[in-house]
């Protein structure tokens, strides 16, 4: 059964960097999609970034420029670089993969940007 486990996240100035990783612990299939959302106090979860086999991605409008998603060579580790952060990335930062139909979430961690 896959379990995602996130690291990476915490507390960072305004215009420094973190860099979230993603790996699926209990599995060794590939994924068709992975990602990332986040969710802050009171907002609905969005969208962050995601990439597809073959390595295709796609970004929010608000990261574009700013933060950079990649996937290991064995394609069941995600990683999200983000630069230049800004107060508003504070949020719970959640992976998702996607196979077979069926998406998986990790449990979230937490990025703080403070001004």
């Amino acid at each position: 059964q896959v379990q995602l486990v996130e690291s990476g996240g915490g507390l960072v100035q305004a215009g420094g960097s973190l860099r979230l990783s993603c790996a699926d612990s209990r599995t060794t299939f590939s994924f068709s999609v992975m990602g990332w959302y986040r969710q802050a106090p009171g907002k609905q979860r969005e969208m962050v970034a995601l990439i597809t086999t073959p390595r295709t991605t796609s970004y929010a409008d608000f990261v574009k420029g700013r933060f950079t998603i990649s996937r290991t060579y064995a394609e069941n580790t995600v990683y999200l670089q983000m630069d230049s952060l800004a107060p508003e990335d504070t949020a719970v930062y959640y992976c998702y993969a996607a196979r077979s139909g069926s998406g998986y979430w990790g449990q979230g961690t937490q990025v703080t940007v403070s001004s």
